[in-house]
């Protein structure tokens, strides 16, 4: 049986991510073998690395463009999203951001509900993509950030 690409990157990134979040790793596990060997850390500058990314309220059909910084947690809606690394391609590559994400949910009253833990990629967001009735998280960018966020839509 043939398996495509796109299954067996699903595939890896479930096995590591499931890895990485039973504390088996101090840090995030290195993206899935042939994802791209161009990934590397976005170059060091001013402010600190983030990883931008979309949040999509479906009940209130609102979206809102946020930066998480990696290694801390950041708050959407009842979900806390923990980033524990952002790559991007190298300048001669076809444009791509990879980040590790942690969601958890966190409902009022309710015991906090771990949704997932696995790199995200902004090209293809469905690769990896977070299961949630109420949200959808993605990533846009990984970048420096300095000062505030970006205005949230309307």
């Amino acid at each position: 049986m043939r398996l495509s690409i796109a299954s067996l990157a699903t595939a890896l990134l479930a096995v590591a991510g499931a890895a990485w979040a039973q504390g088996q790793q101090q840090k995030p596990p290195p993206p899935p073998p042939g994802a791209n060997s161009n990934l590397r850390p976005v170059p060091d500058g001013p402010g600190r690395r983030v990883a931008e990314l979309q949040g999509l309220d479906k009940v209130t059909a609102r979206t809102r463009r946020f930066y998480a910084p990696v290694g801390e947690k950041t708050q959407f809606g009842t979900l806390s999203i923990t980033v524990g690394d952002c790559l991007v391609n190298v300048p001669e590559a076809p444009p791509e951001s990879v980040a590790y994400l942690t969601i958890v949910d966190n409902k009022p009253g309710q015991a906090e509900e771990k949704l997932f833990a696995g790199w995200m990629f902004a090209s293809t967001p469905s690769l990896s993509a977070l299961d949630h009735g109420v949200y959808d998280v993605r990533v846009l960018s990984c970048t420096m950030a300095q000062g505030s966020e970006p205005p949230s839509s309307r």
